[in-house]
């Protein structure tokens, strides 16, 4: 049987999320400005070949793969990154500072999504704060840095959005705001996991020191709807 971290996107809509999604029993996406990922059964090309089916006009998605995927020629590939899935794995509950954390709202949207433009951890659009749980570090009034959840394939919470301004690295933020989301999620009897590019040496460390242990090689797809000939 499927682990449902073999195909969390696609597990994520089918269950905790389902109120947010759109498609059908083996394709489906989320609500347009939640976000643009897709989960699709088994990554097929009859998968792919649904989704463009069923997708508005002008549609771009990113799907995850434990394998390689051909991708059909009515989709573009934009860019494929090749990624670790890693999943907490410590014994501890984390003694999170909860100093200096703020519980980011709708009114905090603008700063995040210029934050995450800049620094580039991965979409984040109008509505994506619906994914709930994201907390920030402000310095001088401004977000310095944040993270918060995305998919939920029960009993798996993962941690996203993990990003710092590049005039506040080092300086422990992002390790201090993972600590609080760990300890949040492990208090509703969950566990987290996250994604991080492979090249990431610096941030595979953090996860690492932080309790996060490697459980497979992931590869998301970001792809474009091509507009039909005739």
């Amino acid at each position: 049987m499927e682990h449902v971290l073999d195909n969390p996107i696609y597990y994520a809509l089918s269950s905790a999320h389902s109120h947010m999604a759109k498609g059908s029993d083996r394709v489906k996406y989320y609500v347009e400005d939640i976000t643009a990922f897709a989960g699709l059964k088994d990554n097929s090309q009859d998968d792919l070949n649904t989704l463009y089916q069923i997708s508005p006009a002008e549609s771009f998605f990113i799907f995850f793969s434990k394998t390689p995927v051909e991708i059909p020629e009515q989709w573009k590939l934009l860019t494929q990154i090749d990624m670790f899935q890693l999943v907490f794995r410590g014994k501890e509950m984390p003694i999170a500072d909860v100093r200096g954390i703020t519980d980011l709202d709708l009114k905090h949207v603008t700063e995040m999504i210029d934050l995450v433009e800049l620094t580039k951890p991965g979409p984040f659009l109008a509505k994506t704060i619906a994914l709930s749980n994201y907390t920030g570090i402000f310095v001088n009034d401004k977000l310095a840095s944040m993270a918060g959840h995305r998919f939920f394939p029960s009993p798996y919470r993962e941690i996203s959005a993990v990003c710092t301004h590049p005039d506040h690295l080092g300086k422990g933020y992002a390790f201090k705001i993972l600590q609080e989301q760990i300890k949040r999620i492990l208090l509703r009897s969950e566990i987290p996991f996250l994604h991080v590019r492979n090249d990431n040496e610096g941030a595979i460390k953090l996860y690492q020191k932080l309790g996060f242990e490697i459980r497979t090689d992931m590869i998301a797809y970001v792809i474009k709807k091509e507009a039909q000939t005739k």
